[in-house]
C-alpha cells in the first residue's frame, strides 16, 4: 500500500499532467483533481499539530487586514505549519518540536510582520488569533476569495503574497469547511483587497540606486529567463533556480527565492484546488515575479556571500544544532518555505532535480 505521501504525489502530478493538457488545447474544461477509489486511498494521517493551529491561522489571516497586508504572514505560517504534518508524518520529533516554537514566537508577538510593523494597529499579535463569534459555516463562501484574488492576480503583487495567503486561505477551508463561516471569509476578503494596487515588490539594486519598486523596473528583452506558461514549466523553472544557487550570487529583493519557491507553490495548490484558470493566470505573473528577481544585480560585494546552514529544516540536526537562524525573517519563512517547496516537488516525478534542490535549502534557511 502507498504512504499517504507517495499517494497525494501521484493524485498531484496526474492532476498537473491535466493541467498541462489543457493549457494546450487538449483538456476538458471544469478539471477536478481525479477520484481516488476508497480502497486505495490512505487512512487519514496523525498530524503532528492539531487543528487549532489551522483555525488559529485562518482567525489571524481574517484580521491581518487590521494591521496591513504584511501581517497575513503571521496566520499563513500556521496554516503552512499545520500542513507539513500532513506532507510528511513521519519526520523527527525535533522538527515538529522546532516548528511548534517557531509559530508560538509568532502567535507572541515576536514577527517583524506583525503590530511590530504596524504601528497604529489597535490589535496586538495575539489578538489576531482569537475565535471569532460563533457563526454558521457556508462553504459556498469558499469561491468568493478566489473571485477576490483575481482582481489581483495580473501582475506580481508584493512577491506573490497574494497568491499565497489566499491558496492557504482557500485549501483550509476547502479541506475543513467547518472554518468557513462569514467573518472568516469577509475578513480574507478584506485582506486580499489590500493587494489590489499593490506593486510587485522591490529590490536591492546596490548602494546608488538604493531599493526601487519592481513596477519602476524595465526588463531586459532577452534575459535568458526561462520561457513557461504552465504549472510544469514554472515546477521545473523554479527547482533549477535552487539547484543553481552559489553563495557567491547574493541577491536582495522581491522576497528572494523564498518567495519565487512559496508563489509558485500557492499557484500549483490553486489548481489543485479547482482554480485550474485562475492558476493559469498567477502562472504568468509568476513569471515575471522571476525575472525580477533574476534580473537583480549581484551585492555579495557589499552584503557578503549567502549564508548557507549545514543541515535542512526537515532534518532534526537543524534544530537541535543551538544555531538556529532569525534573520531575514525567517520565523514567519522557515515554516512556509519548507510546506511550499514540498508542495513545489510533489508537483513532478523527477526525484534527482527534487533532491539536488532539496539541499539547496540551506541557502535560504
Amino acid at each position: 500500500m502507498k504512504s499517504n505521501t507517495e499517494y497525494r504525489r501521484m493524485i498531484r502530478r496526474d492532476f498537473v499532467t491535466l493541467c498541462t493538457s489543457a493549457a494546450a488545447g487538449l483538456g476538458v474544461p471544469g478539471l477536478l483533481i481525479p477520484s481516488a477509489d476508497a480502497d486505495d486511498a490512505p487512512s487519514e494521517p496523525a498530524r503532528p499539530l492539531d487543528d487549532s493551529y489551522l483555525q488559529m491561522g485562518l482567525n489571524a489571516l481574517a484580521r491581518a487586514h487590521h494591521m496591513s497586508s504584511m501581517a497575513g504572514h503571521l496566520g499563513a505560517s500556521l496554516i503552512a505549519g499545520y500542513y507539513i504534518g500532513e506532507q510528511r508524518p513521519d519526520l523527527d520529533p525535533e522538527v515538529y518540536k522546532g516548528i511548534e516554537s517557531d509559530l508560538q514566537r509568532v502567535i507572541r508577538g515576536e514577527s517583524v510582520f506583525g503590530k511590530s510593523m504596524s504601528k497604529n494597529s489597535k490589535l496586538a499579535d495575539a489578538e489576531l488569533f482569537e475565535p471569532f463569534p460563533k457563526q454558521k459555516p457556508d462553504e459556498t463562501l469558499i469561491d468568493g476569495i478566489a473571485e477576490g484574488l483575481e482582481k489581483s492576480i495580473a501582475q506580481p503583487r508584493q512577491s506573490g503574497h497574494n497568491v499565497i495567503f489566499a491558496s492557504l486561505a482557500i485549501r483550509a477551508l476547502k479541506e475543513h469547511p467547518q472554518y468557513a463561516t462569514p467573518a472568516v471569509v469577509d475578513g480574507i476578503l478584506k485582506l486580499m483587497a489590500l493587494f489590489t494596487n499593490a506593486t510587485p515588490g522591490s529590490g536591492y539594486y546596490g548602494k546608488q540606486k538604493g531599493r526601487i519598486h519592481g513596477h519602476k523596473i524595465t526588463l531586459p528583452d532577452d534575459d535568458a529567463a526561462p520561457a513557461y506558461d504552465d504549472i510544469e514549466g514554472m515546477v521545473t523553472a523554479v527547482l533549477d533556480e535552487a539547484i543553481n544557487q552559489t553563495p557567491e550570487i547574493h541577491r536582495s529583493g522581491y522576497g528572494g527565492l523564498v518567495h519565487v519557491i512559496n508563489h509558485a507553490a500557492a499557484i500549483t495548490d490553486l489548481a489543485e484546488h479547482g482554480y485550474a484558470d485562475l492558476a493559469s493566470q498567477a502562472v504568468r505573473s509568476h513569471r515575471h515575479h522571476l525575472r525580477l528577481w533574476r534580473n537583480l544585480p549581484n551585492v555579495a560585494d557589499e552584503k557578503g556571500p549567502l549564508q548557507v546552514s549545514p543541515f535542512t529544516p526537515h532534518k532534526a540536526a537543524y534544530w537541535t544544532s543551538g544555531n538556529i537562524p532569525y534573520d531575514r525573517a525567517l520565523l514567519t519563512h522557515r515554516v512556509k518555505t519548507m510546506f511550499g517547496f514540498d508542495e513545489l516537488a510533489a508537483t513532478v516525478d523527477e526525484e534527482a532535480k527534487e533532491l539536488a534542490a532539496y539541499d539547496k535549502l540551506r541557502y535560504l534557511m
